[in-house]
């Protein structure tokens, strides 16, 4: 399903020399968005690019900003993140790495400091990202699972759900499904959506080169209700090609979502 070049895990320890100007960094971060109103600024809200700003400034002693890959909604969580920005951090990336983790609250960690080059846009050098979409699907609710997954007591229809989801492949305008986030155009490329199961637990991948306001938890609203008999799955390719926002189903919470991993096709060079 993956079209790009995921960030490597294999860490190649490198000698980088350094000017005295700045330094454009990425960063891998995860963050567990429960109480979080999304990643992106808001005035007088915690979000997670408020937070990564707030650190580095402490840390840098300069004002610094922060450019994320995706603007996840408020309760969304991350697991590979990636943000950039520029730093005149001129000590091992490591010691950023340790420096950042030391300052940061509980519910967000850096995982990776690489130095990258001027081309490189978290946002827009980004080829594709995976969301992921967690279903405890059981009658009967478990404390642990509050936070990071959605409940769904009647049992779900995996084929049906997955047979509906065929038709969201491929390039479509998926006004049905959500909003730009900028006011723009809402035609997107999915390149893989697939439903699994393993016991009570349900997930959705679905990855894409770019994904609108709440596309996601939209589609996953809708097709639930194909997995629990309520629509067939024809509905689905109606809904969309009718690009119309209030034909969809309603939208499933926020806790469940995870952005999973987001792709680029330059080659990266990672520090540790």
């Amino acid at each position: 399903m993956v079209v790009g070049r995921q960030i490597p895990d294999e860490i190649q320890v490198q000698s980088i020399e350094r000017d005295q100007g700045t330094q454009k960094v990425a960063c891998i971060v995860e963050y567990d968005g429960t109480n979080f109103c999304g990643f992106q600024r808001q005035l007088h809200q915690r979000t997670v690019q408020s937070e990564l700003e707030q650190v580095l400034g402490r840390i840098t002693q300069k004002a610094c900003s922060v450019v994320g890959a995706g603007r996840t909604d408020s309760g969304v969580h991350a697991k590979a993140q990636v943000i950039h920005f520029h730093t005149h951090w001129k000590r091992h990336w490591l010691e950023l790495r340790r420096a950042m983790n030391a300052l940061l609250p509980e519910d967000v960690s850096v995982q990776k400091v690489i130095p990258v080059g001027e081309e490189f846009h978290a946002r827009y050098s980004a080829v594709s990202r995976l969301y992921r979409y967690v279903i405890f699907n059981s009658e009967v609710r478990s404390p642990f699972t509050a936070r990071f997954a959605h409940q769904i007591a009647p049992h779900l229809d995996i084929q049906m759900m997955n047979r509906a989801s065929e038709c969201l492949i491929g390039s479509h305008d998926y006004a049905s499904f959500g909003q730009s986030p900028t006011g723009g155009h809402t035609v997107r490329e999915v390149y893989g959506a697939c439903w699994w199961r393993q016991g009570d637990w349900v997930f959705f991948d679905i990855e894409a080169n770019a994904f609108l306001r709440q596309m996601v938890r939209s589609l996953v609203g809708t097709l639930l209700l194909v997995g629990s008999g309520k629509w067939s799955a024809a509905e689905i390719s109606r809904v969309l090609d009718a690009k119309d926002r209030g034909m969809a189903g309603p939208t499933a919470p926020g806790r469940g979502l995870f952005l999973e991993k987001v792709c680029y096709r330059v080659p990266w060079q990672d520090i540790d």
